[in-house]
């Protein structure tokens, strides 16, 4: 595959929660993986709902992951392209007026489910003569305008459900501008596409009913049809959608610690046949993107999974994908990763290892002595087991009441990275006053 473009393509009505994430994720690995372009689209028609605080929020989000776009456009200034076009199809009579009220059609709606149909509109406003379309622009009806959608069969191959068919008798035609005049999603997206040269739609499985009328579209715009892929919707770990996943989003999760590599190789490998394994960098992970290993059935988002893969992402993390966030050494880096729960925890360890600090004096006789066998130095990873065992033959003690005391004495916590690693950093001379009881 060559010249792919693909395109993000968000409503600033709210914060990026996780499915979009997901969503952009799979865009922007698919142009990563064969080296094409992508895409971020404002999809900001809805006036009232589109806020530049959401829209702001988007970009950072998009900034903080790494998905980085080549390209945008915003749909609020195309207005004019899409008035041009939609005329021309008027014209050809696939886009026509409809007169009826939302109650009007919810009770068509609700009288063919009752006979066993499905709720498909019977085109009835086809059928009007111009006195009556005169009576109810008298009435002051305005009307709403639906895309005709031509006869046979509509199908395609998607690159997750495979082959799709739908039959256009299947199918309402969808309406595509309100009554106040304003385009529903589906003709300026199409629109877009075929302006902007997008050859892969990338989108959730909510999304194809909508295909299946867009491909009628993308026929009459006169552009290519682009190569679709429709993902699995996420669900909770009930597997059912949860008022909570629909809320989550990158804001919150940066917030709490997550790393936006360990969220994009979850959501990258969630619900495929594939282990879910960290990854350090994008172009690593698009590599391995496959959508033929994508599975059909609804993959389970657990946000706790999340939090334990993001621990297990950071204490395998190497150096050099945190070198350029932390003032830090490679050794060091080393020594405390395994028991960070976020890489900002490793200035806790520095300031201990570095600066001052008040030590935690449990046992007195025991540390003092402690302080008393202390080697010279140059120290290093061995230097901590010899010295232990000089202070274990020396207070006869073991196990807790050995380890506890000069672990609190000596980092000021209870926890933490293994001390034979820790040691060699504190070093000789603040390690003999936090021993004795001094701040150091």
């Amino acid at each position: 595959m060559s010249n792919i473009k693909v395109r993000f393509a968000p409503s600033p009505t709210g914060f990026m929660h996780i499915g979009n994430t997901r969503t952009a994720l799979f865009n922007w690995l698919l142009a990563q993986k064969h080296g094409g372009k992508f895409m971020l689209r404002i999809d900001d028609t809805d006036v009232l709902r589109s806020k530049p605080e959401y829209e702001a929020a988007i970009r950072d989000a998009l900034h903080w992951l790494g998905l980085e776009w080549t390209e945008e456009a915003r749909q609020s200034a195309r207005f004019e392209r899409y008035r041009e076009i939609t005329a021309k199809l008027k014209d050809k009579g696939l886009i026509y007026a409809c007169y009826e009220m939302p109650e009007e059609l919810e009770f068509m709606r609700k009288r063919l489910l009752a006979k066993g149909l499905p709720p498909i509109y019977d085109r009835s406003a086809l059928k009007l003569s111009d006195a009556q379309i005169a009576k109810y622009r008298a009435e002051g009806r305005r009307p709403h305008y639906r895309f005709k959608l031509e006869e046979g069969e509509i199908s395609w191959n998607d690159l997750v459900r495979g082959e799709c068919h739908y039959s256009e008798k299947n199918l309402s035609d969808p309406v595509v501008i309100r009554e106040d005049g304003s385009f529903l999603y589906h003709l300026p997206s199409v629109i877009d596409d075929v302006d902007f040269g997008i050859t892969h739609i990338v989108r959730g499985e909510d999304h194809v009913t909508n295909t299946a009328a867009q491909i009628r579209m993308f026929e009459a715009v006169g552009g290519k049809t682009p190569v679709f892929a429709h993902l699995p919707l996420l669900t909770g770990k009930e597997g059912k959608l949860s008022k909570r996943l629909g809320s989550l989003g990158v804001k919150e999760l940066r917030s709490e610690g997550m790393e936006p590599m360990a969220i994009c190789s979850f959501l990258a490998k969630l619900g495929t046949s594939e282990s879910v394994e960290p990854f350090y960098n994008l172009r690593d992970l698009a590599a391995t993107l496959d959508f033929s290993k994508i599975g059909r059935a609804q993959p389970k988002f657990d946000e706790e999974e999340l939090k334990h893969f993001n621990l297990r992402l950071i204490h395998a993390m190497p150096y050099s994908a945190v070198q350029k966030r932390l003032n830090i050494s490679e050794e060091f880096w080393n020594a405390v990763r395994g028991n960070l729960e976020q890489v900002s925890d490793v200035d806790v360890w520095s300031e201990i290892c570095n600066d001052e600090i008040e030590p935690l004096i449990e046992d007195k006789e025991l540390t003092e002595a402690a302080a008393e066998l202390l080697p010279a130095e140059p120290w290093n990873e061995e230097t901590f087991g010899l010295w232990l065992s000089a202070v274990k033959n020396k207070s006869g003690k073991k196990g807790k009441d050995l380890f506890r005391p000069l672990r609190k004495a000596l980092t000021g916590k209870e926890n933490g990275p293994e001390l034979k690693k820790l040691l060699p950093f504190i070093g000789r001379e603040r390690a003999y006053k936090r021993l004795r009881g001094e701040k150091a």
